[in-house]
């Protein structure tokens, strides 16, 4: 049975982001329709407005570890995210990890208005 193309949206966050920030990162990257995911990096992956905005959208949490992170090229470049990561954008790598080897960005990184969230939407196969 074959799949059609897999949608991921890949976020990053500070600590002390809401469900709110989230959401606008979300719909200013092309919004929850057709995702079949949502990614950040692991050690945020239990973040409550991250499982909130999940359970609002009906899909899962893809956990990417930190090292995966490191060392995918991504279209847009932070320098505090490079020294932490080891990649110019959590959301855009995250996005691009979760949605498979030959995956690619379809809207890259979009930031809150408060600063605090930012998502990036990537197709892949998922393999």
């Amino acid at each position: 049975m074959e799949r059609g193309p897999m949608k991921v949206a890949g976020l990053g966050f500070r600590k002390d982001v809401t469900l709110a920030s989230l959401r606008e990162a979300l719909l200013a990257a092309g919004g929850p329709a057709g995702l079949a995911a949502v990614a950040t990096v692991s050690d945020k992956a239990d973040a409550e407005a991250l499982k909130q905005l999940a359970r609002e959208c009906g899909v899962p949490i893809r956990p990417i570890p930190a090292e995966t992170l490191a060392g995918i090229d991504t279209f847009t470049q932070s320098e505090l995210v490079a020294e932490k990561f080891g990649t110019g954008s959590v959301a855009e790598a995250a996005a691009l990890a979760a949605a498979g080897p030959r995956a690619r960005l379809i809207a890259t990184r979009v930031v809150s208005r408060d600063r605090t969230a930012t998502a990036a939407i990537a197709e892949g196969d998922g393999a």
